[in-house]
Order: C-alpha cells, then sequence, then structure tokens
C-alpha cells in the first residue's frame, strides 16, 4: 500500500460545532514536549512561520518531556492573555489539565500529534500513524526476506503515536508467520541516545536480531549506531518514523542499516494549527480530526525530502 494514497483530509467526517461569536486572535500559546526532537521543531517552524504572515504573536514552551513542567507552563500562559492554544503532550500522565485549563478560560484548543485521553481539544491534527508504521514495517520485513527475529523501540509508552504506531508495526508482522517479535522496550524521550543504549541491550541479549523498527527516527538512528558499532550493519535491518532531516539525509546516501521511515508533513501540521486556531476562535466549523499525509520514505525518494522538506 502506497503512503500517497493516503487521504490528507479529515479520517472522520463529524465535526465540531462551535460558538458563534469569537475574539479576535492575536496571541497563541503553543506548548511542545521537547524541542530536542527534530519532529517537534519542525512543527513549530511551521507553527511561527504561519503565524508571522498572519501578524500573529506566539508565545512556545518546552516541557523538555515533563508533565508536571508542562501542566505549570500552561497555568503561565493562561495569564498571558493568548486568545489560542495549539498543545502537543509531554506524555500520558496528567495530559488532559492544560486543555481543561484552556476550556476554563475559553481559549481554543487544537491538539497536535497526541490527543488527551477523555480531554480533546476542538480538533486533532496528526499524521495517519497507524497505516504509515504498517508501511514502514511491511517494507523492512520484505527487505529482510520476510521472516527474522525482530525487536521495537517504543517511544514514551501510552502516548498516542506510541500506541497506533505499534499498532501498525505489529499488523505487518502477523502477517509474516516467518518474523518472531522477541524484544520490546519503551523509550522516554524518543531520542537517538535511548535508541543506541536500547538497541545495544537488545543486541547483546538477542545478538540475532535481523529486524528493528524505531518508532521515531531518533530512535532509529540510535538503533543504526549501536548495530554499526556491533558490526551487524550487513545483518540487521532498521526502520524509523517521523522524517527527521538527519534521518532523510542518512537515508538520502543510500548506505546504512536504516534503510526507511515516513516523513511526516510536519511544517504543514503547524500551518493547519495556526488556521484552525483562527477558525475555532472565529466560531467556524473544523474537522474533528486532520491527517497531514505520511509518505514512505527510502534512498530513492529521500533526497526529494531533504530539499524540501513538507
Amino acid at each position: 500500500m502506497k503512503l500517497s494514497t493516503l487521504l490528507v483530509a479529515a479520517t472522520t467526517a463529524s465535526v465540531l460545532a462551535l460558538p458563534a461569536s469569537a475574539a479576535e486572535v492575536k496571541k497563541i500559546g503553543l506548548a511542545v514536549p521537547n524541542l530536542q526532537a527534530d519532529f517537534f521543531n519542525q512543527i513549530k517552524l511551521g507553527v511561527e512561520k504561519h503565524a508571522r504572515e498572519k501578524g500573529l504573536e506566539v508565545v512556545v514552551v518546552d516541557a523538555k518531556n515533563d508533565t508536571n513542567t508542562q501542566v505549570s507552563q500552561v497555568q503561565d500562559l493562561m495569564i498571558q492573555d493568548i486568545d489560542a492554544f495549539i498543545y502537543i503532550p509531554a506524555g500520558a500522565a496528567a495530559a488532559a489539565v492544560p486543555t481543561r485549563l484552556a476550556r476554563e478560560a475559553g481559549i481554543p484548543v487544537i491538539n497536535v500529534d497526541r490527543v488527551p485521553e477523555g480531554a480533546p481539544g476542538d480538533t486533532f491534527i496528526a499524521g495517519e500513524s497507524v497505516e504509515s508504521a504498517y508501511a514502514v514495517c511491511k517494507f523492512i520485513i520484505e527487505k529482510a526476506g520476510g521472516s527474522g527475529k525482530m525487536a521495537i523501540i517504543h517511544g514514551q509508552k501510552g502516548t498516542t503515536p506510541e500506541v497506533d504506531r505499534f499498532t501498525g508495526c505489529k499488523r505487518a508482522i502477523d502477517e509474516n508467520k516467518g518474523v518472531e517479535l522477541i524484544d520490546q522496550q519503551w523509550s522516554n524521550m524518543w531520542s537517538a541516545d535511548e535508541g543506541f543504549s536500547i538497541a545495544q541491550n537488545m543486541l547483546q541479549a538477542n545478538p540475532d536480531i535481523t529486524i528493528i523498527f524505531g518508532q521515531a527516527d531518533g530512535l532509529a538512528m540510535g538503533a543504526a549506531k549501536a548495530v554499526d558499532v556491533a558490526n551487524l550493519s550487513d545483518k540487521v535491518i532498521i526502520g524509523g518514523y517521523d522524517g527527521d532531516v538527519s534521518a532523510l539525509e542518512y537515508l538520502a546516501r543510500c548506505k546504512g542499516p536504516f534503510i526507511a521511515t515516513a516523513t511526516q508533513s510536519t511544517q504543514k501540521m503547524g500551518v493547519l494549527a495556526v488556521e484552525s486556531a483562527l477558525a475555532v476562535a472565529a466560531g467556524e466549523k473544523v474537522e474533528e480530526r486532520q491527517t497531514p499525509n505520511a509518505v514512505l520514505t527510502t534512498c530513492d525518494n529521500a533526497p526529494e525530502f531533504v530539499k524540501n522538506h513538507p
């Protein structure tokens, strides 16, 4: 299945009825989990660039993957007279609190990448993680000959992308009876350092692993380094997710164990978030779920994304 066939529009037909009147948006609050991750930086760049074009101010807070910090930061945003709130939860724990704070203040809430359980915003903007993760895992399994021992390095446990990407990848595994999922470990930061450490532990415990899926490109890049250090680059195949700039540059070289990712339209997510904030504040209807495309990316098409990241 080609990822390019995924719908760019909403995946659900339901829409939210919004208030008939709303104040003009002049200042937007943007809460992100961790700006050390290129994925969140790309979303931030999309938000800031589009907001500048609209003459809007953006106040950005970085939780550094700490949910308590994020709650405190959002409380601070609420007293800075923001008119709309773009929110990417730092984790599953306490993720609903910032949404409730904004709701109580009558501020539109735009969720990006992750949605707080039980406390959704006015719209949710995220890539279609299930099908795109399925495509990545299907590709790397096929490149491994349809069989082998496989490991998954998960993202932060319980977050929307972690759950969805496992669901998609597991489907690809279940379709290939010759593939045995022998190890799974979870990260906290979705980072290359964690990917390296976790992959090293996996390979030491199971040196016959031949397939690794990292649920983020940072994790996959770290795993690739661990595979290189173990001199297993000719035996292990790695897939990632997100389409980080460094990962795309790696893939474009067509050399190494990391061979595929799903490139998300991260800057487009930022643009959609700003447009959705303006629409909600104006009392317009917005899609409950908006799903920019995610494209299966290998060394064949990575150069085009290096040149022009969506």
